[in-house]
Formats: C-alpha cells, structure tokens, sequence
C-alpha cells in the first residue's frame, strides 16, 4: 500500500506523442524511428569495426564494407519479421489463432528480442554462406552493435509508456497511463541502461582493449550471456506481459527469464568453443 508521503514523491511521467510526426496521412511513430536510428548506428559502427584491421585475425577483416552495407537488409529483415513472429509465438498465440489479423496489428503487442535474434541468426547463416565469410565473425560484429538497437528499443518503450515495471514505491517510481493507480519501477529504462549503455561498454572493451574479434565467436558468447543476465535481472522489476502473467504458480518467474535462461549456456558454450577452436582462413564458413 501506497502512503500519502510516496505519492508526492511520485516522479511525473513525461507524457510524449508516441506520434513523432506526420506527413499527411502518415503518422511516424517513435516506435519505427528507433528501430531506424538502432540499425543505422549498428551499421556505422560495424563499418568502423570492418576498417579498424588490427581488430582482426592476420591485421585483415574477414570482410568489408561492402559487404555490410548488403547486409543491412537481411538484418532488418531478420529483426521486423523475426522480433514480430516470435512475439506471436512465445507472448500471444491465443490471440492470433482467434483472430489471424492480429497478426499484423504490430500497435497489439510488439516485438520480441529473442524472436529478433532467431530471425537475425538465420539472415546471419544465409548471409554468411551466400558470401562466404566466416559465419563466427559476422555473429561477433552482429553482437557488437545490437545494443545500440535495444538502447533505443527500450526508449520508445518508455515513450509509448508500455512494458512498464512492478508496483513499487522506490523515490524514481512512475505512474504510467495504461498502468492503473500504480507508481511503478520505469524498468523500460532499466533496460535501457543494461542491454544498451552497458553492455556496449563491455563489449567495446572485448573488441578493442582484448582484441576478442581474433578469437572468432567469443563477442558472440559474451553478448548472448551478457544480454541473458541483463534480461534475467530486469526481469524481477518488469511486469510480466498481462496475457500469460507469472509462470508455474510463482510469483516472480517469467516468460522472459524462461526465454533467457538458455541463453547463459548458449553464451558460455560459445565462448569455450571459440576459445578451443583454432583460427579459421577467411574463405571458410
């Protein structure tokens, strides 16, 4: 229960047209434009990485510039279509299966990371394959740079007020539009903070202080266990998603813990494996 004295500490929520701006009939949402702004700046700093050859086995990038600015549309595939069907599938089946042109209504619901990350995976092999460049360290360079997309991700999340936290009394607590009578724990930003800013910092220092891009799959492993503890975490301040709430009569296990706990062994895994694997030419995938 909430006391007088912690309502007057509640911290307004700045209220932000999820609208952007409009051309005519079309209204651009914060939404999309983070998306943009995530694998824009994803790329720019993919390209710096592709330039920066002592970064790279041999002083020499398995790849090039090119080849990322063809890439930027298989990844953006691999995000929209892969981060929507994953949502559907793992948050809101149901739904869909009553009424298939849910499916599409992406204002009902959203994106999933871990469906996301599936979809950039296969753009990744395929890609990879199609080029032939070393598949590990087109995951590596991939890895690098998606926090710059779950930075931005998170903060349309807190524009549209949505994926709000639990109820809390913490001084920084906010009463969200859609999230009843309730200060609540801006977990949004939460995110924001550990799957953007930090775990970026942690991987630029892997990729440019340990020189990890020369052991092929190691940013890989580092991100997906990175990410995997970071979610986890958030985890015990977000609300769970209304549709499916708490898991196995709990009170604190979620759909997203779930969906990151293997991603801690996936990430160990391909650490060790990149550790042990001898260094590959750059004409193998």
């Amino acid at each position: 229960m909430q006391t007088a004295a912690n309502l007057l500490a509640i911290l307004p929520f700045p209220e932000i047209d999820p609208v952007a701006f409009s051309i005519g009939p079309v209204a651009v949402h914060w939404y999309g434009l983070a998306y943009v702004a995530g694998i824009l700046l994803g790329w720019l700093y993919a390209r710096q990485l592709v330039a920066n050859d002592r970064l790279w086995i041999g002083n020499a990038a398995p790849m090039t510039k090119t080849h990322l600015d063809d890439f930027i549309v298989w990844v953006a595939l691999g995000i929209v279509l892969g981060g929507r069907i994953g949502y559907i599938l793992f948050y809101d089946l149901p739904s869909v299966l009553e009424n298939p042109v849910r499916a599409i209504e992406i204002w009902n619901g959203g994106m999933s990371f871990h469906g996301g990350l599936i979809g950039t995976t296969i753009a990744m092999i395929l890609f990879a394959r199609r080029n032939a460049i070393p598949v590990w360290s087109l995951f590596d360079i991939v890895a690098a740079v998606v926090p710059f997309g779950l930075f931005f991700g998170r903060i349309a999340n807190f524009v549209n007020g949505e994926l709000w936290g639990r109820i809390s009394d913490v001084p920084w607590a906010m009463e969200f539009p859609t999230g009843g009578p309730f200060t609540r724990h801006p977990s949004q930003l939460y995110e924001a903070g550990l799957e953007g800013i930090a775990l970026l910092l942690f991987l630029r220092l892997l990729t440019h202080r340990m020189l990890a891009l020369k052991t092929p799959g190691f940013v890989a492993g580092a991100f997906i266990c990175g990410y995997g503890l970071c979610r986890i975490l958030v985890e015990f301040f977000r609300e769970p998603d209304a549709q499916i709430g708490y898991l196995a009569g709990t009170n604190w296990l979620t759909m997203g813990m779930v969906l990151s706990s293997p991603m801690l062994l996936l990430g160990i895994w391909a650490m060790i494996r990149a550790r042990r694997a001898q260094p590959v030419s750059h004409g193998q995938v």
